[in-house]
């Protein structure tokens, strides 16, 4: 075996209920990981200038997979920027306006940008997910490369709401489930998984293990993609059946565990 990417989600993943992870554990095993050429990769459906503050020491030396493959950063370089085409957005927001009840976030690579009329408990609240976002009259001509529209909606229409918009928008855009009866609309072909491609072509690692955790919609295809799949304890039962592997959850720190089992050949790294 010769695992040389470990690919993490992040919410419901790699950090705790509380957003936190065990840092002086995980700072000893990224110093493994760098001694054996090992990649390490963020990959969530965040907001780059959010994900990046989680790592504040080492922002500049791992990789990015943000925005579900929107934006890709390798060691404080621009990989990839997805970007809808002319049109588009306004065929998607056009379909999403039946549901005035949700709240909906579209981002670009510069910031993401919300309905100036949200209050201001609400826009306070998703700062801490998207950290650099603007308030907008409308959405039409933003000077930005827009690949992704996250929607916050309810248990009772949720389920409704996901598969409305897959029959309707998803050859323009595909609804994924990110947790939390939150929709991320991305662009069709772009996700973790691409983004995980993309960037072992950019390193010339064909062919080698990779490892990836997860426990949403959103990380199917990645998981898909890895060598070793890692559902989490808390992850959805769709998550856990595509999954090689089922471990501690992330309130069990999960995700370090398997990286010590990995350092340490055991388990089923022997």
């Amino acid at each position: 075996m010769s695992v040389k990417v470990i690919a993490v989600d992040m919410d419901g993943t790699f950090l705790t209920s509380d957003n936190q992870y065990d840092k002086e554990k995980f700072m000893r095993q990224y110093e493994y990981m760098k001694d054996n050429d090992i990649h390490f990769v963020v990959a969530s459906g965040n907001q780059y200038y959010q994900l990046r503050s989680f790592f504040p020491e080492i922002q500049k030396e791992i990789t990015f997979i943000a925005e579900n493959g929107g934006y890709i950063v390798d060691q404080d370089k621009d990989v990839f920027v997805a970007q809808l085409k002319d049109g588009e957005l306004e065929q998607v927001l056009e379909a999403i306006e039946q549901y005035p009840e949700i709240n909906k976030i579209v981002c670009g690579k510069k910031s993401a940008y919300i309905n100036e009329n949200v209050d201001n408990d609400y826009f306070d609240r998703l700062l801490f997910y998207y950290p650099r976002m603007q308030r907008v009259a409308h959405f039409e001509n933003l000077d930005d490369s827009i690949f992704k529209i996250f929607l916050s909606c309810q248990e009772d229409n949720f389920e409704y709401i996901l598969n409305d918009l897959k029959e309707k928008v998803g050859h323009i855009m595909t609804p994924v489930d990110c947790g939390h009866f939150g929709i991320d609309l991305i662009i069709p072909g772009i996700n973790k998984a691409h983004g995980i491609q993309l960037l072992m072509e950019r390193w010339n690692i064909a062919g080698e293990d990779v490892m990836a955790f997860g426990d949403s919609g959103n990380d199917i295809e990645m998981l898909e993609h890895a060598t070793f799949s890692f559902a989490m304890a808390n992850a959805k039962k769709s998550v856990k059946d595509i999954s090689r592997y089922t471990i501690s959850s992330n309130n069990d720190g999960g995700v370090l565990e398997v990286i010590d089992w990995l350092i340490h050949k055991e388990k089923m790294f022997k």
